[in-house]
């Protein structure tokens, strides 16, 4: 064996695994999330998994978990075919997996979760022993936690950390870690992944990651496998590969040669309004959150016409409920917001008068009526107006005829204007949105996580749209937890911190370090 390998000389039931998938498929009903799939993964090694939003990703590991039995192929450890029909079975394999959602006992200390975690807790707990082993534990973890804080006192961050302690914890020999960073500022990540790397390259353990974050994998992973549509299309090490080779095994190569479409023409700055005139002016905003405290504090900002302002900060800390008080789905506890210099209180009519629109987050959920066609959904902002409404009268042909030259503009994959929105892909629903959203003039555009989920071709579309909408003098309000997608579109990047604006910056002076050691609320 070489030097560099040093688990060569280890029992077989101690230290880094190797795993493979041989031809696994899973099928649900008609719909097959996972096809022939077959993958090698080295001991001792990170290997990541891209891929768009429904490749199979989380299938693939739920069944390596035992979360979920393939409905054929097998999966090898060490390579030994083995049935993984439970996530204990998997455990006494060595597997641990890191969810994106958390799955800690809320009100047990993180002494109480570590313990909990290996689920073979004594009936008597000799606490002083036991929190020196779990002090001495997280001596040789670079994360610092509290051990008798409760998880509903710890941060998004915080409690990502304390799920992958819990793992490490149990010493996994395969550790399966479902997209790690999303509530992590880039110095956490960096933090998490750092240690995750030095724990696979020590030879105790191996990685396999499922992240979006194509700096991720450069950074950090040794090999990556791409899955389009539920198969394996992409196998390479690191050092072979590029940002660009990724996204284009990621889509296909066809995909992303596609030029942006054209747009409908995008009117011109609306009479009367100056370039750099303030076209939205948020000052004072509290709006109170779901917990009875406020979500929002004191938030003032201005966006002016032609511009396009990012907030920038990790879920939960505010965001939300600032794009629902603007948008008028949660009411505002104190401040004003004025547009065009008038008040707004976000009333259709207002939406009409001030051309006000809105991306929101979760479009089927918070813009359309799912069971409502595609046809009605886009007429819901001006169905009762000329054309589509003529002295009272309702012209449905009028709104499917709109509905049909839109569906073409958008480039939206749908059965028709009949069909009901529901049915559409969660990239189609943004697309059918965005075509509503951007008809005729715009003042003020709201957006929040524009993007989130959606496939390369979609998000090249929407961001070239949301320019559109800067290009023709309108102030684009632009909400993002991807800091990368705010450092392409912004003029100017504002950072939220549990509910205040903490920080301000032009987009082409940001650096990324400085703007995630605001985001996680620390000011250096």
């Amino acid at each position: 064996m070489s030097d560099d390998n040093p688990i060569g000389g280890l029992p077989p039931a101690s230290g880094a695994l190797a795993l493979d998938t041989y031809d696994m498929s899973m099928r649900f009903g008609s719909f097959t999330a996972l096809d022939r799939v077959s993958l090698k993964v080295a001991p001792g090694t990170v290997h990541a998994l891209l891929g768009e939003n429904g490749a199979g990703k989380s299938t693939l590991v739920k069944c390596v978990a035992g979360f979920q039995r393939p409905s054929a192929g097998s999966i090898l450890i060490d390579g030994r075919e083995q049935s993984i029909p439970n996530p204990v079975v998997a455990r006494g394999l060595g597997i641990g997996m890191v969810y994106q959602h958390f799955t800690l006992a809320p009100g047990m200390t993180v002494a109480e979760n570590l313990l909990l975690a290996g689920g073979k807790a004594p009936a008597l707990i000799d606490w002083k022993r036991q929190r020196a082993e779990l002090a001495a534990f997280l001596e040789t973890t670079p994360f610092r936690l509290d051990l008798d804080a409760r998880p509903q006192a710890l941060a998004a961050g915080e409690k990502q950390k304390l799920e992958l302690l819990k793992q490490l914890y149990l010493k996994p020999r395969l550790l399966i870690l479902d997209e790690p960073t999303s509530v992590l500022t880039p110095q956490e990540a960096d933090e998490v992944l750092g240690h995750v790397r030095q724990f696979a390259r020590s030879g105790l353990c191996t990685v396999l990651i499922i992240t979006h974050k194509f700096r991720e994998v450069m950074t950090y992973a040794d090999d990556v496998t791409v899955l389009r549509r539920g198969r394996a299309v992409h196998h390479c090490h690191v050092a072979d590969t590029s940002p660009a080779l990724l996204a284009q095994a990621m889509v296909g190569a066809s995909d992303t040669t596609a030029e942006p479409r054209a747009t409908p023409a995008a009117p011109m700055a609306a009479a009367g309004v100056a370039p750099g005139a303030v076209a939205l002016d948020v000052k004072g905003l509290d709006v109170m959150g779901d917990r009875g405290t406020l979500a929002v504090r004191g938030l003032s900002l201005k966006v002016a016409a032609g511009e396009i302002l990012g907030v920038a900060g990790v879920s939960g800390n505010g965001q939300r409920e600032l794009v629902e008080a603007l948008v008028g789905q949660r009411p505002r506890a104190a401040g004003q917001v004025h547009v065009q210099g008038q008040p707004y209180a976000a009333r259709r009519e207002e939406n009409h008068r001030l051309q006000v629109r809105s991306l929101p987050e979760e479009p089927l959920r918070n813009a359309c009526v799912g069971e409502l066609s595609v046809a009605q959904n886009m007429a819901l902002r001006d169905f009762d107006r000329a054309p589509l409404c003529v002295g009272g009268l309702l012209r449905f042909g009028r709104w499917r005829n709109r509905a049909r030259e839109w569906i073409a503009a958008y480039g939206i994959k749908t059965q028709g204007e009949d069909a009901p929105i529901r049915s559409l892909s969660g990239g189609n629903v943004q697309r059918a949105v965005l075509a509503r959203e951007l008809h005729g003039q715009i003042h003020v555009l709201i957006a929040a996580n524009p993007v989130f989920g959606l496939d390369f071709a979609a998000v090249a579309d929407i961001h070239g749209r949301l320019r559109g909408v800067r290009e023709a003098g309108g102030a684009v309000l632009l909400i993002s937890e991807d800091l990368d997608e705010l450092l392409e579109l912004a003029d100017r990047i504002v950072v939220m911190s549990e509910g205040r604006a903490v920080f301000e910056t032009p987009a082409a002076q940001a650096e990324r370090h400085v703007l995630g050691a605001h985001m996680g609320g620390g000011h250096h």
